[in-house]
């Protein structure tokens, strides 16, 4: 019997999964399906302890999806990706392995380790074949008239939507049931031996059934308060879906059909047509990566930006990472964070200038920090915003603009409601000081236990922009290129 393996990565569900579906087309064929385990890889890629609990609580979840389709999920834990490559030739022959099936990753470490294991599985006589599953549209596929990357959003955003309006990708149902099925006897899965975290399943729900359960929902009507809400912290404006698109648990095809299908106007103008573009947000970012690889070798986009003299702190960096800056909506931003493994899209952005420009502390620490807290963890997305904030990446925010943190917490916590609930320490400043709690406190002859400002806005603002401006004078190569 022909007998087809299925390897498993960040696509962590049966429905929509286009490598699944492929090994499923045949019949007659014997499907199995295996995730490997590579906690040093995952170590040296800072991934969150959060982040290995969700993806150790789906996989349990899609066992039992599989063995009731008459699939059966294998598990393989060891160090790295060329342990993974070696395991999976081993696996293969054990199996009798025909054809192998797998989604692309776009990270340039996963294409080597996924072009390693082509090669010495075709060796092998294993016949290979690998899907663009988790964006819309394949990078590389969008491209502009002189057929080159898009390096700017808005250009790349119309185009984008010209291809969706030609034609949807094809949103795949989970594949049907097996002969065999269901399984009774599967596989054991083993605790990952990596550092788990706990994290709160009422805001991050694990596994396919839930996360298609929020999508619906918020498809419905939340999308249509999306464009209203999403800058306000407080409020609960965003779809939450991030870690399901990370980890797999959910595809962007099936946001975007969903989508449609409650939004029919989406593709155009209006307010559903605001969160799809964040779906193509995400993908311009997977684009980025294939088109520039060293943006996943810790370089920055703009060459000249490599002369920027980032300072030295480790004390600033300790009080920006425990929420000691003095500043409450970068405070209450970095508490969220720790606490959840999850940080508000605005305030990603609020707290990475506050880093960057205020602290002039260089972006890769940050965009590590992230990275090993974050439960959404994604390399694409996360660097894609840090170089955005720090005004070395593609379409960056220009590095002349900097954010006022007072201002920006003014603006989009004007009342301190969401400041209130993670830095209780200022449950008695009130709405109108909130932002100034320390002026509030003097002229009331109030003791606060709440750091003051660890550096003043102004005199930063004009240090980053020297700092900046040298950068820019002491480099001959301005090009991006």
């Amino acid at each position: 019997m022909t007998t087809h393996l299925v390897w498993l990565r960040n696509d962590l569900r049966v429905n929509d999964n286009s490598a699944l579906w492929a090994a499923c087309r045949s019949r007659h064929a014997r499907v199995i399906a295996l995730f490997i385990a590579t906690p040093a890889q995952w170590r040296q890629h800072n991934m969150a302890p959060r982040q290995a609990e969700y993806i150790w609580r789906s996989l349990r979840q899609l066992q039992q999806s599989l063995a009731e389709k008459g699939i059966a999920l294998h598990y393989h834990q060891c160090d790295d990706f060329a342990a993974a490559v070696s395991y999976l030739q081993d696996f293969c022959r054990q199996q009798r392995v025909d054809a192998l099936f797998y989604n692309y990753q776009y990270e340039f470490n996963e294409r080597e380790r996924d072009a390693a294991a082509e090669r010495l599985l075709s060796q092998q006589g294993v016949t290979v074949q690998g899907f663009d599953d988790s964006v819309l549209l394949p990078p590389g596929s969008v491209r502009t008239g002189n057929n080159e990357a898009y390096k700017v959003f808005t250009p790349f955003s119309k185009a984008y939507r010209k291809r969706l309006r030609a034609g949807l990708p094809e949103c795949l149902s989970a594949p049907p049931a097996r002969t065999e099925a269901p399984l009774t006897a599967l596989p054991p899965l083993s605790p990952f031996d990596y550092p788990r975290e706990s994290f709160d399943e009422q805001l991050f729900p694990v596994g396919e059934a839930a996360a298609l359960q929020r999508l619906r929902a918020f498809c419905r009507q939340p999308v249509l308060a999306y464009p209203a809400q999403r800058d306000f912290p407080a409020s609960e404006g965003t779809s939450r879906l991030s870690v399901c698109l990370a980890t797999g648990t959910l595809s962007p095809r099936q946001c975007l059909h969903r989508l449609l299908r409650e939004q029919p106007q989406a593709l155009e103008e209006g307010a559903a047509s605001i969160w799809l573009n964040e779906l193509i947000w995400r993908d311009f970012y997977r684009h980025l990566l294939v088109a520039f690889p060293r943006l996943c070798k810790n370089q920055p986009f703009a060459a000249w930006t490599k002369k920027v003299a980032w300072q030295q702190r480790p004390d600033r960096f300790a009080a920006w990472r425990e929420g000691k800056t003095g500043y409450p909506i970068v405070d209450a931003a970095m508490r969220q964070l720790n606490a959840t493994g999850w940080m508000h899209n605005r305030l990603r952005m609020i707290a990475a200038s506050f880093l960057i420009k205020d602290l002039q502390i260089d972006w890769r620490s940050g965009e590590r920090y992230f990275m090993s807290v974050l439960i959404d963890g994604d390399l694409a997305a996360n660097n894609g915003g840090w170089q955005w904030s720090a005004s070395t990446g593609t379409d960056a925010v220009p590095w002349f603009r900097i954010f006022n943190p007072t201002t920006q917490g003014e603006r989009f916590d004007a009342g301190g409601e969401f400041i209130r609930r993670w830095l209780p320490e200022l449950a008695a400043v009130p709405d109108k000081a909130i932002h100034h709690p320390h002026d509030w406190a003097k002229k009331n002859h109030q003791r606060l236990d709440y750091p003051l400002p660890i550096v003043e806005h102004k005199a930063a603002r004009e240090q980053t922009l020297a700092i900046f401006e040298a950068a820019r004078k002491a480099s001959s190569a301005i090009s991006p290129e």
